[in-house]
């Protein structure tokens, strides 16, 4: 890379795309690269039909609405960078006067004084997301500058120089979530490079090296997603972690700054720590982050706001072959779980009627762009056998220490378990009490899986208003009549398990609490659960000490689209139709469906986007088997 000096801004002479791309394997016979650009051209292709392009209307012009949100989202110009690689790869300039016009809408919208970006117009002022704007617009410079005319290109880098000394002033190791210097490393090296500044190269390696101090003892699981509270641990010695940020953010942002600077000891932090997490990944490429302290935004195939998996494993599959099979199989995920062209934020938005937030796309897009642009250091046009993703393993019981989770995989049945008493910054977020978090079946996919205990807009920009009036928590629980008490909110509560040759035993105890974690006025409401996990079934074992049984539900919300049928064989009997099979649920006392569904097919949560039939059943013990049929 040449430059030139100009006053205090450096003029960039961009590498030819032959020089900069290390990519050396052919697009259309490599797996990952060949679905990645496809689903890339298909989602831009829709981002520009919801691109307003009416002149007449400032303030909208050149934004791309939400369909969902009916706003324009301050960080759509993020899309500019893979906008600008399709302008490249296919020659069609239409791609590149979109992003034009996305850099116009930015500026005249979400740009502020001190060189920053906001949120959001009128609704955010945190501008810590100025970090991914840069790296976007760094990419997209770098990159394909040479599309741009000198007038504009010099233009952007003007404006990317400013946003450049926000990151390098404010950004340490203690800003915000952990997510945020990571970025920053990573940001401050690309724009190290762009403007040739030692400063910012130093900065990054500083930032860098810090974040080697977040990874929990035990199982080396990136932690500080710790909402506006602190790193210390819970009560019960666990650490601030979310999943989904951790992979689709974080280690990504981590690995890429380790590439670029060719930073041994990063890369190897890095990598450990991918292998651990690739342990919650589900063998339909699914993200289990249905414990994690920003499950708020849990998308079953990820995280609402971040950019995707695919830039940590994929970059890194000359290390672990399984990391090629994550970034493919969280791809395929991410395909299924498109319609029209955008992304939708679960697998069940469309059969409830929901529409998508724009953002899913718009952010996730950006992720296929990198790996297509760096390459990929192995290739593959047909994925052995042999590589398998851990869960697909039969393996028994992992406990995770460091988060109080405990990963079962057997035969057929995968799930987990949680007491994980870590809270964000507000109360009854993510599932606890020794709940059965995520139940998973080789052929039937998800059967349980855990929302928030309760639905609230904690990011009022980056989450979708539930308007479903049918709505309940997604989690397998206990409450009380009024749903105020839980036993999945019991911070306090304890589990234990035994592995037999035959099955593998949970047993858990917890109390009905509310989210200050306070008994009813009745007094304390003692839970116990058993969770029994065979080759063939799963068994749950429930009972409470509560006199007036009728003032205690045990709910259980399977998951199913409304595009399933089931019946009521009998009062204790329920059979769900699915692909290849069916699933039974046998009770022993009777089952009906929760009154909130009023006639309705199902209820719905965006945690994680998923239908549910909501089974209500009433009794201080009460035994339910969940079983596989053969059609």
């Amino acid at each position: 890379m040449k430059t030139a000096g100009l006053g205090s801004l450096l003029i960039v002479t961009f590498p030819s795309l032959a020089e900069f791309n290390p990519n050396t394997v052919d697009l259309y016979n490599d797996l990952l690269l060949n679905t990645s650009r496809n689903l890339l051209k298909e989602w831009c292709d829709t981002l520009l039909k919801y691109q307003v392009t009416n002149n007449e209307h400032k303030g909208l012009h050149g934004g791309l609405l939400c369909p969902s949100c009916a706003r324009i989202h301050g960080r759509c110009s993020e899309a500019i960078y893979p906008l600008m690689y399709l302008a490249n790869e296919t020659g069609d300039m239409k791609y590149l006067h979109s992003a034009i016009e996305l850099y116009d809408w930015m500026e005249e919208n979400v740009s502020i004084h001190d060189g920053s970006w906001v949120n959001d117009v009128n609704v955010s002022n945190w501008n810590g997301t100025t970090v991914f704007t840069a790296i976007a617009l760094g990419e997209a410079l770098l990159n394909y500058g040479s599309l741009l005319t000198d007038t504009i290109k010099q233009k952007w880098l003007t404006r990317l120089k400013k946003a450049a000394e926000f990151i390098d002033k404010n950004f340490h190791i203690k800003y915000s979530n952990i997510n945020y210097p990571i970025s920053g490393a990573y940001a401050l090296s690309l724009l190290g490079d762009l403007f040739n500044k030692k400063s910012y190269r130093v900065h990054a390696q500083k930032l860098a090296h810090q974040s080697l101090a977040y990874f929990t003892p035990n199982n080396h699981l990136l932690f500080g997603e710790r909402g506006k509270g602190n790193d210390h641990k819970s009560p019960k010695g666990y650490y601030p972690v979310d999943l989904g940020y951790n992979v689709e953010e974080s280690l990504p942002m981590l690995v890429m700054y380790g590439l670029r600077t060719k930073d041994t000891v990063v890369l190897d932090a890095a990598r450990k720590s991918l292998e651990v997490h690739m342990e919650f990944m589900l063998p339909d490429g699914a993200w289990d982050n249905s414990w994690g302290t920003r499950n708020f935004k849990w998308t079953y195939w990820g995280s609402r706001t971040s950019d995707g998996c695919q830039s940590a494993y994929a970059l890194l599959a000359d290390k672990d072959s399984r990391f090629y099979k994550v970034a493919l199989q969280n791809t395929y995920l991410l395909k299924e779980c498109t319609y029209e062209g955008l992304l939708h934020g679960g697998p069940h938005y469309k059969t409830h009627g929901v529409s998508p937030c724009i953002h899913h796309t718009f952010c996730h897009v950006k992720v296929l762009a990198t790996i297509l642009d760096k390459g990929l250091p192995v290739s593959y046009n047909t994925l052995p056998d042999n590589i398998k993703l851990p869960r697909e393993n039969t393996y028994g019981v992992k406990e995770v220490l460091d988060v109080g989770v405990w990963l079962v995989s057997g035969k057929h049945w995968k799930a987990t378990i949680t007491d994980y008493d870590k809270e964000y910054s507000f109360k009854n977020g993510h599932p606890t009490g020794g709940a059965l978090s995520m139940l998973w079946h080789n052929s039937m996919g998800p059967i349980l899986a855990s929302s928030m205990n309760k639905y609230r807009l904690f990011e009022s920009a980056n989450m979708q208003e539930n308007f479903d009036p049918n709505a309940t928590s997604l989690t397998l629980r206990f409450e009380t009549k009024d749903g105020v008490f839980m036993n999945v909110s019991d911070l306090q509560s304890k589990v234990q398990y035994q592995e037999f040759d035959d099955r593998i035993h949970f047993v858990t105890e917890s109390k009905l609490v509310d989210e200050n974690q306070e008994s009813p006025k009745e007094g304390a409401i003692n839970i116990r659960i058993e969770y029994i996990f065979t080759d063939n079934f799963v068994k749950i074992n429930a009972q409470h000490n509560y006199e007036n049984e009728e003032e205690v539900n045990f709910i259980i919300p399977v998951i199913s689209p409304s595009i399933e049928h089931f019946q009521f064989v009998s009062n204790s009997l329920l059979r769900v139709q699915k692909k290849t099979s069916s699933l039974q649920i046998k009770a022993n006392t009777p089952m009906s469906l929760m009154p909130i569904l009023k006639g309705k097919k199902r209820s719905f949560n965006h945690v994680p986007g998923m239908e549910i039939i909501p089974l209500v059943c009433k009794g201080n013990i009460i035994e339910i088997e969940f079983e596989e049929i053969t059609n």
